[in-house]
């Protein structure tokens, strides 16, 4: 028998993931789809709350899983101010920060996850977490200079994966993460490469807006001259513009697509601008690397790649080519992110962490 079941929920812009385990064992996923028409009557996102719980409840009802045998409910994070990493209770002045669309100047479907977890966590009176948001920071002060005083280097990155991967990368090492040296690889719609010094992540790209390779969706680092050019030519909003190089550039403006299995299929097929397409994410993405190296000095123990572009062994095996030179590399393909919310509140409910309160 199991010590501890626990439920997690991973709200995205148009589904809701859940999933329940027993322990570290995965018992029952469902994706929870919802469509435009059922999300258009919310004028603001996180007035999708109930809408969403209700959901998700029904859902676990309809495959028997009972609630009362749930002993921690622990949500995705959202758009939170800065914080160190870790596993922190859902509180009141967490959900008030996630409704400010203020602090970041947007909001985010998984700033629902909190919501949700700690309303259902409530009537069954058991513990809610969030564990590393993707506002994670623990940047050096170096870092976050960026040339310009009035513009500072943030940290927004997708901690809950590479953290987690982190820790089983360390594991291979026989080490524990707070003594490796690790450089982070995570790819997908954007992708986040980081340096992890003992157990931090002291550098990292911004993987929404701040630097680093292109990805499927998003434009990374480009030349400033054509990003001011673009912004004064009186074609684009400030909105048009920010939503082109976040989810309209990178591989979808250049390929038409950011499926990952479509651009290896056509690889394979030998079509020559999709490989020079891909090949050219990959130099980026090595050179991110590279650039990560001398932050750590060149004391590195290993570099992982992760994420659902992890699977596609041509950008992978660029990738290696140019930075095998660095540290052995470890693969991790897909994302994790349900078992990543899993194990840490596994961690909590068995004593090895203790939660944070925010």
């Amino acid at each position: 028998m199991p010590d501890f079941r626990i439920l997690v929920i991973n709200p995205g812009s148009t589904s809701t993931k859940i999933a329940v385990f027993d322990d570290d064992k995965e018992v029952f996923k469902k994706t929870l789809n919802h469509k435009p028409e059922e999300l258009a009557p919310f004028e603001k996102l996180t007035d999708q709350f109930e809408f969403r719980k209700n959901i998700v409840e029904e859902a676990l009802e309809e495959n028997i899983i009972h609630v009362d045998s749930i002993d921690a409910v622990v949500g995705r994070g959202g758009l939170l101010r800065p914080v160190p990493s870790g596993i922190f209770k859902i509180n009141d002045k967490m959900l008030a920060d996630l409704k400010d669309p203020s602090i970041w100047g947007r909001v985010h479907a998984s700033n629902l996850g909190a919501f949700i977890a700690k309303s259902i966590a409530d009537e069954l009176n058991v513990p809610c977490f969030i564990a590393d948001p993707v506002t994670v920071d623990e940047m050096e002060d170096i870092a976050r200079i960026s040339g310009v005083p009035e513009i500072v280097r943030q940290s927004l990155f997708h901690a809950l994966n590479i953290r987690a991967i982190a820790r089983k990368t360390a594991k291979e090492l026989n080490k524990t993460m707070n003594e490796c040296n690790l450089i982070a690889v995570h790819m997908g719609g954007g992708i986040s490469v980081a340096a992890i010094k003992k157990g931090k992540v002291v550098d990292v790209n911004n993987a929404l807006l701040g630097m680093g390779p292109f990805s499927p969706q998003r434009a990374g680092a480009l030349p400033l001259g054509g990003v001011i050019d673009m912004c004064f030519s009186g074609e684009h909003t400030k909105d048009e513009i920010e939503k082109k190089f976040t989810k309209s550039s990178g591989l979808i403006a250049y390929l038409g697509t950011d499926n990952g299995l479509e651009i290896e299929n056509k690889i394979e097929k030998g079509n020559e601008k999709f490989k020079q397409i891909v090949q050219a994410m990959a130099y980026q993405v090595a050179k991110e690397v590279g650039a990560y190296a001398t932050v750590l000095k060149g004391e590195v123990d290993a570099i992982f790649l992760t994420g659902g572009l992890a699977y596609d062994k041509f950008l992978t095996g660029w990738i290696k080519e140019r930075v095998a030179f660095i540290a052995p590399i470890y693969m991790f393909p897909g994302e994790g992110e349900m078992e990543a919310l899993a194990e840490a509140g596994l961690r909590v409910l068995t004593g090895i962490e203790k939660a944070k309160t925010y």
